[in-house]
């Protein structure tokens, strides 16, 4: 996964110093991005870099979602840790 994120940042901004570039599931990966742009390179790379490893992404499981939300996730997620 590392090599499919590390062409430049396109995630979003975890601290002053960290982007965030995908969360990892048991079976399932969510990448993040900015913009439609980089959702398709992020998304072009994971699929090539698989491949090269003999996995193959679900042609029927690939979704996009789009957030209007200006809450930053940062503060959402810590608050969430904090309670647990």
């Amino acid at each position: 996964m590392k090599t499919s994120t590390t062409e430049g940042k396109h995630g979003i901004q975890w601290t002053a110093r960290n982007q965030l570039d995908d969360l990892d599931f048991a079976d399932d990966l969510a990448l993040l991005s900015h913009t439609h742009e980089q959702k398709h390179i992020k998304t072009a790379n994971v699929a090539t870099d698989s491949a090269f490893v003999g996995l193959n992404m679900h042609k029927g499981k690939p979704r996009s979602s789009n957030t209007k939300r200006r809450t930053p996730i940062q503060s959402l997620l810590m608050a969430r840790l904090w309670k647990m």
